[in-house]
């Protein structure tokens, strides 16, 4: 495994995030993992040397929060050997206040998602979207509040528009509060719109950018088989977000490169993602102990410019998918 520094902070992170969304309850999305299916993975990633976990409170409404965060405490995992990331922001409950960037949502929340990490603190506490109906000066106060009480080390940001982030770093630069460590937005090799501006400034701030869906939810894995997983029958943002007319081409090209390389796809998707110097960390899902062996070899795959070349030329632009849950 190879670590990087979490944009400008001086907390290191490894290069393959295991993203958590996939554990939880059935009977919040049929794909889940359970805690006994969802246990061995999240242990073989420890084995491999991850040290970069990613849950919300919004993942099976807190169940995903609950297996980390057992699976951690059972398997006796020092507390300091962990980066810890989760999310506020998405709806969690039926109650009015039960979303949003509030700071009473976001007070609640964050105690909430401690109790089922079974946790004191949170490394890279994140909001889930921008929240049009809060006050931009009230959320930056409340996260603020969180990390001087040492219930968080570093906020972050997720999918929104590059000039919605902006105003979130402007304001608290400002107002001299915590200022943004990270932010993960939707990108991959057949959706890479945040090139135009987001990693641009992301860049110019020395904000880290991490990916997430880098396997364009396992299409760039898996072939052009739209219907090869259970997830990718049973979530439809498959559908919704992979359907322009150069995706297949470039899932094409990869599939091309791993066969003349030896190597799974999903290993050179990843690298190609990874060989950027903006991106610390790749936010991966697992479903199977080969998914995340195939993510840590990419650290260290490197491809050619030719190879990025045939990689990048098919894009063609996309329409903006990914900022609303």
């Amino acid at each position: 495994m190879e670590y990087a520094r979490l944009g400008s902070t001086g907390l290191t992170v490894s290069r393959i995030c295991l993203g958590c969304l996939t554990f939880g309850s059935k009977q919040w999305r049929e794909w889940m993992l359970e805690a006994d299916a969802a246990r061995p993975i999240i242990r073989h990633a420890l084995d491999t040397g991850i040290t970069h976990f990613d849950t919300a409170d919004f993942y099976s409404l807190g169940a995903s929060e609950i297996i980390l965060g057992d699976a951690l405490a059972d398997f006796g995992v020092p507390r300091d050997k962990v980066v810890i990331s989760s999310k506020v922001g998405l709806q969690v409950g039926g109650d009015p206040n039960e979303r949003g960037l509030s700071r009473k949502h976001i007070r609640h929340s964050i105690d909430g998602s401690l109790k089922r990490l079974r946790t004191d603190y949170i490394d890279l506490y994140q909001i889930h979207r921008f929240d049009p109906h809060t006050p931009i000066e009230e959320t930056l106060e409340a996260l603020d509040e969180i990390v001087r009480a040492g219930k968080a080390l570093y906020i972050g940001a997720s999918s929104m528009f590059t000039w919605q982030f902006a105003q979130l770093t402007s304001g608290a630069a400002r107002r001299n509060l915590f200022r943004f460590a990270s932010i993960q937005c939707h990108y991959n090799l057949i959706y890479r719109e945040e090139e135009r501006d987001m990693i641009p400034f992301c860049t110019a701030e020395n904000v880290a950018f991490l990916p997430w869906s880098p396997l364009a939810r396992g299409l760039l894995a898996r072939g052009s088989d739209p219907d090869a997983s259970l997830r990718a029958q049973g979530d439809n943002a498959t559908q919704r977000f992979y359907t322009h007319e150069s995706d297949a081409p470039i899932v094409a090209q990869v599939g091309r490169i791993a066969k003349d390389r030896g190597v799974p796809p999903a290993q050179v998707a990843i690298a190609w993602l990874l060989h950027q110097k903006q991106i610390p960390s790749a936010i991966i899902g697992a479903t199977k102990l080969s998914h995340i062996d195939d993510a840590n070899s990419a650290t260290s795959f490197k491809l050619t410019s030719d190879e990025i070349a045939l990689l990048t030329e098919p894009y063609r632009p996309h329409a903006i998918v990914g900022h609303h849950a």
